[in-house]
């Protein structure tokens, strides 16, 4: 079990309104924020998720308290929309959680306005650092200032579905570069005899465009917000995609036919580009007719770059208005450290980020499959990159409705570069 712990730490004061959650500066209340194990405190949590992770949420607290049996913890839970429609209402109220489950698109909109509690004074203290290597203690820092803790990981990966390959008798992607991988794709549509595709346009999707680039040694988007690519570079790119609009990848009227499900889920591609926690979905989608999935490295765009990096599932973060920082950091270590979290949560939040925790899971089939592969993966691993721009998930959905046009053919690649320049210019200058 782990030990109680003291710590003291300031309360940042800051309120936010609407998406931009616009910042408003206010005064620090530096007051010793010890925490004691005697003293009766009450703590919010808040997590997106259903009624099964609310179950084990509910099993972990139980745990929580049998060592800290002074901490009442309350609960609540939403769908993943719904709650960050609640987060950005109370932001604007000045009125969060003490204990946020966060994702890692919103962290610096949060963090930058002064939303969510330095957890400096407690690594190493309260939150438990050993058993979280260093490059994952740096997913949760912006502007230098360490905000969130992962409690998950994943990793960008190809999945291929050994029955269909079996099927149109091709063997695995071997590996190889991206112009490899659209051949490989070829192969597979034609021998399928046009019962599936091999896989899908993976310029569509904008993870890809940074893996090419961080294989050039550049970021989607720097610290300070500046793109690492310009008009020609992007054009490069979804030019590169022609080949599979052409033929070799499933048409896109096929892909609208499908929603809300997606090809690979339903047996329409042979292979898909995504991070490697889909996999249970994906099975789950195709159903008892297929049992397995073929997780491996995604295409190369230079031997030896360090292109890859690990992403959190979510992370946990403490709310800067916080009565009890010291108390909000000890639930945080124990839901992210501690054996019980492991045992009880599994993989339900992805692969355990604490070693501590990690070893105490139980893991089915497909999730030792993906430690792994991200084990096989350690050599293409480097430094996360920056924590998402305010706005990125907007030009992620821009940069995937251009990647939609392109394949309908309503749009060229020049004006597809220009309209998702026009959308960058007025999110990063808002």
């Amino acid at each position: 079990m782990f030990s109680k712990k003291r710590a003291i730490a300031g309360v940042a004061l800051a309120t936010g309104a609407a998406l931009a959650l616009a910042g408003c500066a206010g005064g620090g209340n530096a007051t010793d924020a010890t925490y004691d194990p005697d003293e009766e405190v009450t703590l919010d949590l808040a997590f997106w998720g259903n009624d099964v992770r609310a179950d084990l949420y509910n099993q972990v607290i139980e745990a929580f308290n049998e060592e800290y049996p002074n901490i009442t913890v309350n609960t609540s839970f939403l769908a993943f929309p719904e709650f960050w429609e609640k987060r950005q209402t109370e932001a604007a109220g000045g009125g969060l959680p003490d204990v946020m489950q966060f994702d890692y698109s919103y962290l610096r909109q949060y963090s930058e306005n002064g939303l969510l509690l330095d957890l400096a004074p407690y690594l190493g203290d309260v939150i438990e650092t050993e058993p979280l290597p260093e490059n994952i203690l740096s997913i949760g820092v912006v502007n230098d200032t360490t905000y969130a803790i992962p409690t998950s990981t994943n990793a960008w990966g190809l999945f291929t579905n050994p029955k269909l390959l079996e099927g149109a008798g091709v063997d695995d992607f071997a590996g190889g570069s991206w112009e490899d991988y659209t051949d490989w794709m070829a192969e597979v549509t034609d021998a399928s005899g046009g019962a599936f595709w091999g896989g899908s346009d993976y310029t569509g999707r904008i993870q890809n465009f940074e893996l090419q680039l961080r294989s050039e040694g550049k970021d989607l988007f720097s610290e300070e917000g500046e793109p690492g690519f310009d008009e020609a570079r992007l054009a490069e790119f979804w030019e590169s995609g022609a080949p599979i609009r052409d033929g070799i990848g499933v048409p896109q009227q096929r892909v609208e036919e499908l929603v809300p499900l997606g090809p690979f889920d339903t047996a329409n591609t042979a292979s898909e580009l995504t991070w490697d926690n889909f996999g249970a979905g994906y099975l789950a989608n195709l159903g008892a007719d297929y049992t397995e999935l073929n997780l491996i490295e995604p295409p190369v765009t230079e031997e030896g770059a360090k292109d890859l990096y690990l992403k959190p599932s979510m992370l946990h973060a403490i709310s800067a208005k916080t009565d009890h920082p010291a108390a909000a950091a000890t639930l945080v270590n124990f839901l992210i450290n501690s054996p019980e979290s492991g045992e009880i949560f599994g993989t339900n939040r992805g692969l355990p980020a604490s070693e501590t925790a990690l070893a105490a899971a139980e893991l089915d089939p497909l999730s030792q499959q993906v430690k792994d592969y991200e084990a096989s993966i350690a050599d293409r691993l480097g430094d996360a990159p920056p924590v998402p721009i305010v706005g990125y998930g907007t030009l992620e959905e821009k940069f995937r409705q251009l990647g939609t046009e392109l394949n309908f053919g309503t749009i060229t690649v020049e004006d597809a570069v220009s309209e998702f320049f026009s959308e960058m210019d007025v999110v990063l200058n808002q």
